[in-house]
């Protein structure tokens, strides 16, 4: 693998909003950029990640005062239990940002008053139907059966004082860097969806301040109005990383732009429109890249509680183990369309690819290394034809997965490893090692056959890292090696420790 010598490369998730505990289908994407994350690090990025929590708005002071709480303790609450789920789910965020933080709110507050003096920001009055759940203005044309297009709640009409964003005047700037730069918007159905269906049809200026509640950021010059959701959920990505309106500090300087923001293409519209559009009224670069990920769903549709289909992370993670759940949620959700959720298929990944193509494999082979050689094997370079192809596999793997990886190709990345897993299942019913024991003449053949597999082993399992962490290690620790390189070597010498079950199979007939 060519390493990147630490080079930048900043991955953010959106922040996640603090009205209740987290679903599986709002999980799926700190596990999707963990993944992407980790990867780079192997690479030899210098990676950082950042995720947190959304704490302002109508909907949580509404919740807080129904719990009998203040809305502090509201979020304070409900951002440790999202940090406590990103913790279950193992992944490796470099910064966990909360939109309380007083840095961000001074910061929020310097950035509305830069743009009300240059003119971008207005004082006006805003007229239109309201939708709560989703603090959404829409306006009569954007009604669907005269309910939130969003959600599909029921709305209501207000209106109240309010500062304008002028999103209206970097319309053709923002039309024209996205033809430009035609990879900032990904998948590219999201970004003709943008295009066809937002820009074209003319930017409206955007609702920037609320009067009607009092949680959230003070306009500090007009203390009255609050700072309204998405100028103060999209700074995030600059404000916790140094950035002020003077300039910003060395780490800001450093790390932006974001190499890649990660979001469920649900909420595209806002990172690829307010968003650019607020950054180039501070002057300062846009991301590289927007990824509008597919959402996980179940059976029956959008998770809800009102279906009563609503499944938990940790409820999972209990049950079946962080690396099964991390392993469905990185495999079986497609690209570019959603994927659906179902309890069949989790149990029939874990016990056909966990337990048998991965668990099996490295059991099977640990075990005849021990058995033949006493776990002490070296490669005595007694070669078959069959070699040729089955090295030639190990060899291409990591640029088959980079390749995917590098187009965001998650699930596809992780087939790859697990065409090398396979084939090499493959390999020990061609190579017949426990006929090859039989014949003493044969054992330098038979100890070049387990070293061949014990290499594919350790590369998958480096390449696992990514994706199935916890397992990763478990491999390497069996196989007891400590190489890193991503490659067939045959100067490597094994001393193998004793095989465990990485996962274990599920009765089906008791589920």
């Amino acid at each position: 693998m060519e390493k990147k010598n630490n080079e930048k490369y900043y991955i953010s998730t959106a922040i996640a909003y603090t009205s209740g505990k987290p679903h599986i289908g709002n999980t799926y994407e700190i596990v999707l950029a963990d993944a992407i994350a980790r990867y780079k690090r192997l690479q030899g990025y210098d990676v950082y990640f950042q995720t947190g929590t959304d704490e302002h708005g109508e909907k949580i002071q509404l919740k807080a005062e129904e719990a009998g709480i203040t809305p502090q303790e509201f979020v304070d609450e409900k951002a440790a239990e999202i940090k406590r789920i990103w913790d279950i789910m193992n992944t490796s965020y470099d910064r966990f940002v909360r939109t309380t933080d007083k840095r961000h709110e001074e910061v929020v507050q310097h950035i509305f008053k830069y743009m009300f003096d240059k003119g971008d920001i207005y004082l006006g009055e805003y007229k239109g139907h309201y939708c709560t759940p989703c603090e959404s203005f829409w306006t009569e044309s954007q009604l669907v059966d005269g309910k939130c297009p969003d959600c599909g709640r029921d709305v209501e009409k207000k209106s109240e004082e309010a500062y304008f964003f002028k999103l209206s005047k970097y319309q053709k700037q923002l039309e024209e860097y996205i033809e430009s730069h035609p990879d900032f918007i990904q998948p590219v159905a999201r970004k003709n969806e943008m295009i066809n269906n937002f820009i074209k049809p003319g930017l409206q200026d955007l609702c920037v301040s609320r009067t009607s509640f009092s949680w959230g950021i003070p306009v500090d010059f007009d203390p009255k109005h609050v700072v309204y959701v998405w100028l103060d959920a999209l700074t995030n990505y600059i404000t916790n990383i140094g950035y002020d309106t003077d300039g910003g500090n060395e780490e800001f300087k450093y790390k932006w732009p974001a190499d890649l923001h990660l979001i469920g293409k649900d909420i595209i519209r806002f990172h690829t429109i307010y968003w650019p559009c607020f950054l180039m009224s501070l002057d300062i670069p846009l991301p590289k890249q927007v990824f509008g990920h597919p959402l996980l769903i179940m059976s029956d549709g959008k998770m809800s509680k009102s279906k009563g289909n609503v499944i938990y992370a940790d409820d999972l993670v209990e049950e079946f183990g962080v690396d099964a759940v991390r392993y469905y949620f990185l495999h079986e959700i497609p690209f570019a369309s959603d994927g659906v959720f179902t309890r069949d298929l989790l149990i029939e990944r874990i016990n056909g690819d966990l337990a048998n193509i991965l668990g099996n494999l490295v059991q099977r082979t640990i075990s005849m290394g021990n058995k033949y050689f006493d776990g002490k094997v070296s490669c005595k370079k007694v070669t078959d034809t069959m070699d040729e192809e089955f090295i030639k596999n190990i060899n291409g793997l990591e640029a088959k997965v980079t390749e995917k990886m590098d187009e965001l190709q998650i699930s596809d990345a992780i087939t790859e490893i697990f065409n090398v897993l396979r084939a090499s299942n493959k390999y020990i019913d061609e190579t017949t090692p426990w006929v090859l024991a039989k014949d003493e003449s044969l054992k330098d053949r038979l100890e070049t056959v387990i070293y061949n597999l014990l290499e594919s082993i350790r590369v998958c399992g480096l390449l696992l890292e990514a994706f199935l962490p916890d397992t990763s290690k478990k491999i390497l620790e069996q196989i007891n090696s400590k190489d890193t390189e991503l490659e067939y070597s045959d100067a490597h010498s094994y001393e193998l420790g004793q095989p465990s079950p990485l996962f274990m199979r599920i009765d089906t007939t008791k589920e």
